[in-house]
Order: structure tokens, then C-alpha cells, then sequence
């Protein structure tokens, strides 16, 4: 396993050794490697581990792309004289097997006789994104009864003030409802609660244009807002237990429940790109692209299985 690009885990060895190493693998059944995005590839070295300590005499170097055409000569990837491949600015079409042929001669000492040797070495290499992160919040609030025309009243307002705290960072509150029910605790009476859940989502109207002030890809920048936007709303809900001691003198007939503020994380991936903890175990937290013959049309992060499968490269 190797990957390519900043951002979170799994993280590249040096290019060098990352090379070498998936090289050394390549022999018997490619290597995977999985590049970030808008990144360069780390150097794909056309020799084994065992072959790099030895001399090679007239060695030459074939390396042959995704679509099985020459890679000499192509704009977006970087050749040396002794075998290493880097590919440049990796989008989704560079994605496939990357495949060096090595072939160099063996001179046999005594008869002086030359024998020309091929090896092949193959590597599978993925574009990846990291995941979008979004936020599922669940809270509780305290109500008179469950038909008071005031919980909706309430709720509304609610999700106002929470897209309000948040605004400013193009994030939104998504897919939001409320359910009342009643409640027995141990040793009270019959209580009734509002069970408010929410997602805090960061792909609020003019994300698009606070993305193009990024440079190449903005899902990092997306992910640490949606988390500033997440610890506001968190920071929103603890005050309301020192409101409810400290500013009112009457507590209000809908206020917070203490403690009832809870948090779950939701990945998401961009279309095009899904998570495969199996085919891609390597890169589980990883949003890879979609194999041929599988698309995301949305951001889940399933690739689904096209209906009729006719396109064999990335």
C-alpha cells in the first residue's frame, strides 16, 4: 500500500523508498498506490528490491499508461533515465495500471555471450479525495405537552438561530425534524420532550465560490469549517444550561434538556468517488474513485454498479 498527497491517514513513505518498495511487490501482483487529488504521484521505480543492489548492463525502461499507449512524452508525467515514473497534477481519467517493462543484459563471464532479460512491473494506481465530513446532532427540550401549537413555533425558530451561528462559514443545518414524546424518569412524573435531530452540512449556497479561492481542491478547507461550524453549535447548547441558572427567574415552559447534546459523524464523498473498506482496504477512510463500470452520481459514498457496463478505463 502506498499513498500520495497531504490531508490526513494513511501517509507516503519517501518517494525513493516508496518506489523501491512497491516495486519489490510489483513482481507478483501489482501494488496499489492511491494519489490525493491534484497531486503528484510518488516515483514508481521499474525494478524489484533484489534488482536495485544488483548491476544492470544496457538497461531500458517501457512504461506504459491506463489506456495502454506510451507514456514517453506525455505532458503530466515525469521520466528519468533510470526507470522512475511520476505522474503530475493526478486527476480521475489517470487512474489504472501503470505498467514498466525493465529489459537489460546478462554477460556471461566466460563465452562473453549477451542474453537479453524482460521483468515487468505493475502498479494499480488510484485517485482518491478525502471524505466530507458532516455532523448528525441530536438535543432534547422540555415542553408543556406535545400539541402545543408552540413546539413547531419553537422548532422553527430553533433552526433559524442554528443557521444563523453558522452562516458565515457556507455551512446550513440539513434534514431537520423534531418528535415529541413523553418521558418517566426514576422517581418523577410523566415529563414530554422534544426530540430535535439535525445535520450540520457544508455545502451551503456559495460554498462553490469559497472554493475557488482555494487552490486544486477544497475539501480540507470544507472539513475544518463544517467541524468550527459543528463546535459552535456545541458551544450554542452548553450556554443554555448557564442561561437556564442564571438568566431566568422563571424557566421557560420549552427549554434544554442538560446534557442531551450529542453528536455523530457522517462521511460523505464527492460524485464519482466512494468508499470500499474491501477492494480498497488499504485506503478505507478514502473516498476512491469509482472502477470502471461503476458510477456516484451523488455524494454517498457507494459506487454503484452501471446498468450496462461499457467503458473499460477510468
Amino acid at each position: 500500500m502506498a499513498t500520495a498527497g497531504g490531508g490526513g491517514w494513511p501517509r507516503c513513505p519517501p518517494g525513493w523508498l516508496l518506489g523501491v518498495v512497491a516495486a519489490a511487490l510489483g513482481v507478483l501482483a501489482g501494488v496499489d498506490v492511491y494519489v490525493k487529488m491534484f497531486t503528484n504521484s510518488p516515483l514508481l521505480v521499474c525494478m524489484d528490491l533484489a534488482r536495485s543492489r544488483e548491476e544492470l548492463i544496457d538497461p531500458n525502461y517501457f512504461w506504459v499508461g491506463p489506456d495502454g499507449t506510451n507514456l514517453e512524452g506525455r505532458i503530466y508525467v515525469n521520466l528519468t533515465e533510470t526507470g522512475k515514473l511520476m505522474v503530475m497534477g493526478f486527476k480521475e481519467f489517470m487512474s489504472g495500471a501503470y505498467t514498466c517493462t525493465l529489459s537489460h543484459k546478462i554477460i556471461e563471464t566466460t563465452t562473453q555471450e549477451e542474453r537479453e532479460v524482460l521483468e515487468e512491473y505493475k502498479f494499480m494506481v488510484y485517485a482518491y479525495r478525502e471524505a466530507d465530513h458532516a455532523y448528525r446532532v441530536f438535543v432534547r427540550f422540555t415542553t408543556k405537552e406535545c400539541n402545543l401549537a408552540a413546539n413547531s413555533q419553537f422548532f422553527e425558530e430553533l433552526r433559524k438561530i442554528l443557521n444563523n451561528i453558522i452562516s458565515d462559514l457556507t455551512c446550513h443545518i440539513a434534514e431537520s425534524s423534531y418528535k415529541c414524546h413523553s418521558v418517566k424518569l426514576p422517581k418523577q412524573g410523566l415529563l414530554y420532550e422534544l426530540f430535535v435531530s439535525f445535520q450540520v452540512n457544508p455545502f451551503a449556497p456559495g460554498w462553490e465560490e469559497d472554493c475557488h479561492q482555494v487552490p486544486y481542491d477544497c475539501e480540507d478547507a470544507t472539513n475544518t469549517k463544517v467541524q468550527e461550524a459543528k463546535d459552535r453549535i456545541g458551544a450554542f447548547f452548553h450556554k443554555q444550561t448557564y442561561a437556564l441558572r442564571h438568566h431566568f427567574q422563571a424557566v421557560p415552559a420549552i427549554h434544554y434538556v442538560d446534557n442531551s447534546f450529542s453528536v455523530t459523524h457522517i462521511d460523505s464523498c464527492r460524485p464519482g468517488f466512494g468508499k470500499n473498506d474491501i477492494t480498497h482496504k488499504n485506503c478505507a477512510s478514502c473516498c476512491v474513485v469509482c472502477e470502471p463500470g461503476t458510477y456516484s452520481p451523488n455524494n454517498e459514498v457507494t459506487c454503484q454498479i452501471c446498468s450496462r457496463p461499457q467503458v473499460q478505463i477510468y
